[in-house]
């Protein structure tokens, strides 16, 4: 009887021991941290438990999915490139390509088509693959229903150039392999505010500066500090302000 209690003692022991084993893979899967990317990439981010690696560029994106939209209850927060979200802009969140990429998206059941700006990052749930804004999912047909199949292709960023029959809108995909980099501490629809940031800034750091962007609805200045020739240089950067205590800096392209 006492070696058949052992035996038996012995495989729950390693039954047990699967189990943990079986355990510890699953939760390794679903809440490790990936790999470093390799030099270049933007930062890896993390979302109820899952992690989301930004693409360094948007050069030949196109992807397949489901669109929704988001309105009133985020209505004046901040968004993930630092801006307020305007439920009335035509903006839209992804997870993972460069903020400031201009997408079309176009909706397979009605066969509309629409351009919009990647200011934030989401959505996240399984599925959908872009959260378009209230103005930009009512253009595009897509409050009504909630969601819609869409195929999204990236557009890049606007440039204008003038021509003998006026200026014409073209787009430069987005690249964060190489160009001038610089980081982000904060942005603000009032430039006094954005005036007064800089004043302090200008007592610690090299090549503080203020940049203005009009969404088509409201402009908003934007201070940035720092000259950086690479993305990697850049994240550095954010890396040192983060530690100086400015939590909401991250690096863009400019």
């Amino acid at each position: 009887m006492a070696a058949i209690k052992n035996k038996k003692s012995l495989y729950f022991y390693c039954g047990f021991l699967t189990v943990c084993s079986l355990l510890l893979i699953i939760h390794g899967c679903s809440t490790g941290k990936p790999a470093p990317a390799p030099a270049g990439y933007p930062k890896p981010y993390k979302v109820l438990g899952k992690w989301y690696q930004p693409v360094p560029h948007s050069h030949g994106f196109s992807q397949r999915g489901k669109a929704s939209w988001y309105g009133k209850k985020f209505h004046g927060r901040k968004t993930a490139n630092g801006e307020i979200y305007n439920m009335y802009a035509i903006t839209a969140a992804h997870k993972t390509l460069p903020l400031g990429t201009y997408v079309r998206v176009h909706n397979l059941k009605n066969n509309r088509k629409i351009d919009v700006r990647i200011n934030d990052r989401g959505p996240f749930v399984r599925g959908r693959i872009i959260d378009l804004s209230y103005t930009a999912a009512k253009k595009l047909g897509v409050v009504g229903p909630g969601t819609a199949p869409v195929k999204i292709t990236a557009l890049g960023t606007p440039v204008q150039s003038k021509t003998k029959k006026g200026t014409i809108r073209s787009y430069v995909p987005l690249d964060y392999y190489k160009g001038n980099f610089t980081v982000q501490i904060g942005a603000f629809s009032d430039r006094s505010n954005a005036e007064e940031l800089k004043q302090k800034l200008d007592k610690k750091y090299m090549h503080v500066h203020i940049i203005s962007f009009n969404n088509g609805y409201e402009t908003f200045y934007r201070v940035r500090l720092g000259r950086c020739s690479t993305l990697e240089k850049a994240i550095e950067y954010e890396n040192d302000l983060i530690e100086d205590g400015f939590k909401g800096a991250f690096a863009v392209a400019e």
